[in-house]
C-alpha cells in the first residue's frame, strides 16, 4: 500500500522507525544517482561512528570504602571474636554508558582523483538533538562549508533544532539546503511542510557537469512500499512527535478520507 501522504510521512519519524527509514534512504539515494553520474563520478556510503550517553542517563555516586583483608577464619570457634552481620540486599541502579551510534551518508567521489565532490547527509534526531551526536555533525559540517565541498543536507524530522543558517526566521516543518562549494555563503535552500510534496532539487557538482534531479519524494514513497512500513504502522494512533493541532487536524481528515481511520 502507498503512503497515504503527499509528501513525507510524519509516521516514519518515529524513533523506532527512523533508524530504518535513514538506511534505506540513503541505500535508494545512492542507488539513483550511480547510473546518472558514471563513470567520471561515483557513489560512496560512508558511516560515522561516535558514542553517546543517554540523556535520561544518572551517575551514581558511591563514596570511597576503605577494605581491609580478612584472614579466613572459617572453622574458628573463639567465642571473643565478633561475627559480621552479614551485608545488606544491594540496590539496583543505572549508570551511564556509552552507547555506539554509527551514522551513514553519501559522498560523491571523482573517480579519477578520489576527491570528495559533494557530501550528502540525511540527518538523524541526535544530529538535531543537544548531545554528541549534534556536535560530532556539527563539527564535520564546518569542516565542508570550510572547504569547497558541496554539501547537500536533508532534513526530513520536525525534532529538535534545524541546522543554523543566517536566515534563522525561516519556519518549516522540514527543508534541503544545497549548499555549492564556490558559492559560499550563499545556498538554496528548500523549505516545505507536511501537506506539501517534497522538491525536485539538482545535485551539485562541478561547473561544467550536468547536474543530475533528485527526486526524493518518489525515493521515499519507495523506501515506505519496499520496505513494508505499511504492516507496521497504526494510523488511528498519533505521530510521534506529535503534530501541532492545525497540522493534527489536517492529517485526521486526509486519513479518513483514505479510510485508514
Amino acid at each position: 500500500m502507498p503512503s497515504p501522504f503527499p509528501g513525507m510521512n510524519p509516521y516514519l519519524e518515529h524513533p523506532e522507525l527512523w533508524s530504518g527509514v535513514h538506511h534505506w534512504l540513503i541505500i535508494a539515494i545512492a542507488e539513483s544517482l550511480v547510473p546518472q553520474l558514471r563513470p567520471k563520478y561515483r557513489v560512496a556510503v560512508e558511516v560515522r561512528i561516535y558514542e553517546t550517553i543517554g540523556d535520561k542517563s544518572l551517575l551514581v555516586g558511591v563514596p570511597d570504602v576503605t577494605m581491609r583483608s580478612l584472614r579466613n577464619t572459617t572453622n574458628q570457634t573463639n567465642p571473643n571474636v565478633a561475627i559480621a552481620a552479614p551485608p545488606t540486599e544491594p540496590l539496583t541502579v543505572a549508570i551511564p554508558t556509552p552507547d555506539p551510534v554509527r551514522e551513514g551518508y553519501l559522498e560523491v567521489r571523482d573517480v579519477g582523483t578520489n576527491e570528495v565532490v559533494t557530501a550528502i547527509e540525511v540527518l538523524s534526531p541526535k544530529n538535531k538533538l543537544s548531545g554528541e551526536g549534534r556536535r560530532t555533525y556539527e563539527r564535520k559540517r564546518r569542516r565542508v562549508l570550510g572547504s569547497l565541498t558541496n554539501l547537500v543536507e536533508i532534513d526530513l524530522l520536525r525534532v529538535g533544532r534545524p541546522m543554523p543558517i543566517l536566515n534563522d526566521r525561516i519556519q518549516t516543518h522540514y527543508n534541503i539546503l544545497v549548499c555549492r562549494g564556490d558559492r559560499r555563503p550563499l545556498a538554496n535552500l528548500y523549505a516545505f511542510n507536511l501537506p506539501d510534496a517534497i522538491p525536485l532539487f539538482s545535485l551539485p557538482l562541478r561547473d561544467e557537469d550536468a547536474e543530475p534531479l533528485v527526486d526524493l519524494q518518489t525515493l521515499i514513497n519507495g523506501v515506505y512500499d519496499r520496505a513494508g512500513y505499511d504492516l507496521v504502522i497504526d494510523y488511528r494512533n498519533e505521530p510521534v512527535p506529535p503534530l501541532s493541532e492545525a497540522d493534527a487536524a489536517w492529517a485526521d481528515a486526509l486519513l479518513r478520507e483514505k479510510e485508514l481511520r
